[in-house]
């Protein structure tokens, strides 16, 4: 039979099995916490009334105040029904794997637990594919085959790009989506200059201030540490350059290591900085302890 066969066939295969392994968790473990987690968050705009005392004056409504020349607060409602969108880092840096999974997998198992839980609250659910530009944006809809094909779509997308811009899918979000939701980054985070600075702060600080976001950071335990393992040649999978190591100096691992732990620190304080919440999961772990706290923190 033809390759192309077998590669539809298996994908299928693949996305059947994520989608029995993930319904199941979100049926059994995610459901209460995604509900806890996220209903009541969203608010919509229902009227205006005159103030009372007590009102939060931060939902003053000032044009009718001046207007009418007596003091009138906004009133808003829970929204019963969210909008989940999922913004996929599909540059080739995800598909670095040397435990069971790439991240790219990992990635994918994520992003199908996090739909089941919003389609089971009878939520929407779209999806941003990016690299170091925005690959396909999917908006939110409802139903288990759009869910199907987002699923599917993270397995086997082929971006046109290498590289890796957050920042920019951050403000194609923003122009794309005015209404608030809930949105998961889901990423290895690796975007930084050569001096080791976040290139997404900006980007990241107006959206925000529009949305409720939430970082997956996935990473292989090989990105942590540098094994010992004599003269290496390394390609940096989205930029091309090539390079030598030695890995048996401790000098390069301990310099590899400190700017490991650089870049991380500078996360920690940049989602500190604004409320972001997030988790960094590993290859060779089980992920749902660590959603499950992601959940627990909202």
């Amino acid at each position: 039979m033809p390759s192309s066969f077998h590669s539809a066939t298996d994908l299928l295969k693949k996305v059947r099995k994520i989608e029995i392994r993930t319904k199941a968790l979100s049926h059994q473990i995610f459901a209460g916490e995604y509900h806890s987690a996220f209903k009541g968050r969203g608010m919509a705009f229902s009227e205006v009334r005159e103030y009372q005392w007590g009102d939060d004056v931060r939902n003053m409504d000032w044009n009718v105040t001046a207007r009418l020349r007596s003091p009138y607060v906004k009133v808003f409602e829970e929204e019963r029904e969210l909008t989940v969108v999922l913004m996929i880092d599909v540059s080739r840096s995800g598909l670095f794997g040397t435990s069971e999974q790439t991240k790219r997998d990992l990635i994918a198992q994520i992003a199908a637990v996090l739909s089941f839980s919003a389609i089971l609250n009878n939520d929407k659910v779209g999806a941003l594919f990016f690299s170091d530009r925005v690959e396909e944006f999917i908006p939110p809809k409802k139903g288990r085959s759009h869910l199907l094909r987002i699923i599917r779509d993270v397995l086997e997308f082929h971006p046109s790009s290498d590289g890796t811009d957050i920042g920019a899918a951050l403000k194609y979000l923003t122009g794309a989506i005015k209404k608030k939701c809930n949105v998961f980054l889901l990423s290895d985070m690796i975007d930084a200059d050569r001096e080791g600075n976040l290139r997404y702060e900006e980007a990241l600080k107006v959206a925000v201030g529009r949305h409720d976001i939430s970082v997956v950071k996935v990473h292989d335990p090989r990105e942590v540490d540098i094994p010992p393992v004599g003269l290496v040649h390394v390609k940096d999978s989205e930029t091309g350059e090539n390079a030598w190591i030695n890995t048996d100096s401790p000098k390069v691992r301990r310099e590899y290591r400190e700017w490991h732990e650089d870049i991380c620190e500078k996360e920690d304080k940049l989602f500190k900085k604004y409320q972001v919440e997030y988790v960094d999961i590993s290859t060779d772990e089980d992920y749902i302890k660590k959603l499950k706290s992601l959940f627990g923190s909202k």
